[in-house]
């Protein structure tokens, strides 16, 4: 069996921080979301995986690199346009051949990881298995419609007017059938073709498409508020102390991991925390579920609920921060610019909350 992990989305949802970097790799607990699908990938014992990349390729391919890292040996699969998750599907039949495969969203998050619903397909043979899970708000996603005996009636996809609250979550495992009904559908009219059509068309063609219905958590990261959610997810499933004898006026509590080098002055640290290597923080107050990744400076400031990427420097913040997600090398400082204003430089799409 092989795997199947779709990288090449854009990541419009999570911008500006995806102008300049994949959403696949938008870290949490301080690792990208892209090494915990491979991982859950590898730990089902599936180590040839194929790795569909957009426009964002060169850097996932240095992140990822040949897969060795993970125990896997990875394929990079151009996708030269977003084009739908059954074009991503077409594109790798070369790489796929005959066997059959799963595919994984590489900005989805499942507890539990895959191996058991690996174990599932391969025991009971269908020509598909999709995975459902319960949603406030379905018109975001697939949506599955159930007969009374629990088999699927209809796929749509993003209907305005969904007939269930099921949607399809980012992990799917296929036969080689697909290829056939991928090469059957047309696109839809965003011009993209949909894995829902290709799915429905195995239907269609009286082919066993089972579903499985997810009982524990689920992630798709495409927005803020899902990246921190997932962020405390995975922080909730830390069980490291940082014991050890810490110099006056630094306190740690809860559950901490801290980097190499990660330097503390007159700070406290209530976990589940995350800090990466070669960090600072001075006369500063860490909160439950907060990530900060390398070599960062934070000195007189508060932060809690937050995900901060590496090389960023806070300081002199009067007001704690709170429920945000920083990028790579960015300065949050006091100024003392008069008169007294509000300066900013902000990307497209882009949100700032004033108190």
């Amino acid at each position: 069996m092989k795997g199947l992990i779709l990288s090449g989305g854009r990541g419009t949802r999570l911008r500006p921080l995806t102008y300049t970097s994949a959403k696949q790799l938008v870290p949490i607990a301080n690792k990208p979301i892209l090494f915990f699908c491979i991982e859950s990938v590898v730990a089902a014992g599936i180590t040839e995986i194929g790795i569909v990349v957009g426009e964002t390729a060169d850097e996932v391919r240095a992140a990822v690199g040949d897969g060795s890292r993970f125990g896997a040996r990875v394929t990079y699969i151009e996708q030269e346009a977003p084009r739908g998750l059954a074009h991503a599907v077409l594109i790798a039949e070369d790489f796929i051949g005959d066997e059959p495969f799963v595919m994984y969203l590489g900005d989805n998050l499942i507890a539990g990881g895959i191996t058991s619903l690996v174990d599932e397909f391969q025991e009971l043979g269908p020509s598909a298995e999709i995975l459902l899970a319960e949603v406030p708000d379905p018109r975001q996603f697939g949506v599955a419609e159930l007969t009374e005996n629990g088999r699927i009636r209809r796929l749509v996809e993003k209907p305005p007017e969904p007939k269930s609250n099921l949607a399809l979550v980012g992990v799917y495992l296929f036969s080689s059938e697909i290829f056939e009904s991928v090469r059957r559908i047309k696109p839809s009219p965003r011009g993209e073709l949909e894995i829902t059509d290709a799915i429905q068309d195995l239907i269609d063609r009286d082919l066993w498409v089972h579903p499985h219905k997810v009982q524990g958590w689920w992630k798709d990261t495409g927005k803020l508020e899902d990246v921190l959610e997932a962020n405390r997810i995975m922080l909730d499933t830390f069980d490291t102390q940082a014991h050890r004898t810490w110099p006056p006026g630094v306190k740690v509590e809860g559950r901490v991991e801290l980097g190499e080098g990660v330097e503390l002055v007159d700070a406290l640290i209530r976990g589940p925390v995350v800090i990466g290597a070669g960090t600072r923080v001075e006369n500063a107050f860490v909160g439950p579920y907060t990530a900060i990744g390398e070599r960062c400076v934070l000195k007189r400031c508060e932060v809690e609920n937050s995900i901060i990427l590496s090389d960023c420097e806070i300081q002199d913040i009067p007001l704690r921060i709170d429920g945000s997600l920083i990028g790579r090398n960015a300065r949050i400082v006091k100024t003392d610019f008069k008169p007294k204003a509000y300066r900013f430089m902000l990307g497209d799409n882009s949100e700032v909350g004033i108190t």
